[in-house]
């Protein structure tokens, strides 16, 4: 059984790769979850290996329960336990609300919000076992503030705030604590066709994020500290002030 073992969701790119990353700098073993990139999965496991640590990919759909509890199955059989979650899967389906479709709201809605119900509720199981372990959750800054054309990923992003409050209240005396990240522009393949230039005028530091800022911010939550919980820390660059 390994000392400390962590679980990213969407670990295989982007800032949930950034985050696998540095808790494997910390000492944990990862597992990364991912939807279908499987280069990408491989070659993230690969370089988390290289630091020193035990590493393993696996595909799922976070937005589907069956496929979750046999993917959190799979990763305590290898595993044997779980120190930490970073529930970072994501995607976005933006529009103006009055020609948003069914179909994108229920998307983003269960990939950005459903799916950290489904994975944290075995997850806890686990940890209450262990009376230790944190989760973080990945928010954004439009989960504070909105955002013109993402109703539903302010929706959902605003929805892992109080989920991650709720959580705090529930899992604190079994030693679980839960806290939340809310990024703001962060260079990513979510945000590259985007024209952020335009919102440097509204960022204090004149520049937009990198995914190392992300990943500290959830080593510093996870495992830095053990006396914060139901917190959510912008790392925004002084966007939302």
């Amino acid at each position: 059984m390994s000392e400390k073992v962590a679980i990213v969701t969407g670990g295989s790119r982007g800032i949930g790769r950034a985050c696998a990353l540095e808790l494997a700098r910390a000492g944990y073993d990862i597992a990364i979850n991912y939807a279908g990139n499987s280069e990408a999965a491989e070659k993230t496991v690969a370089d988390i290996k290289a630091l020193g640590v035990d590493a393993a990919a696996y595909k799922f759909d976070v937005s589907n329960k069956e496929q979750v509890d046999k993917g959190i199955s799979e990763i305590l059989e290898k595993f044997g336990r779980i120190d930490v979650l970073v529930n970072n899967a994501g995607i976005t389906r933006d529009g103006l609300f009055m020609r948003m479709s069914a179909e994108n709201w229920d998307a983003v809605i269960n990939t950005n919000l459903s799916s950290a119900f489904y994975v944290s509720q075995p997850v806890v199981k686990v940890m209450m076992r262990q009376r230790s372990g944190a989760i973080v959750n990945m928010s954004s800054v439009v989960g504070v503030s909105g955002n013109v054309g993402q109703a539903n990923y302010s929706a959902a992003k605003a929805g892992l705030i109080g989920l991650t409050k709720t959580l705090a209240k529930e899992l604190g005396s079994r030693g679980i604590r839960v806290n939340a990240v809310a990024p703001g522009f962060i260079n990513t393949d979510m945000t590259k066709d985007l024209d952020t230039s335009k919102f440097l005028d509204f960022i204090s530091l004149k520049r937009l994020g990198e995914v190392e800022d992300i990943a500290k911010a959830v080593k510093f939550l996870a495992v830095d500290t053990d006396y914060v919980t139901g917190q959510v820390l912008e790392v925004d660059g002084g966007l939302i002030i």
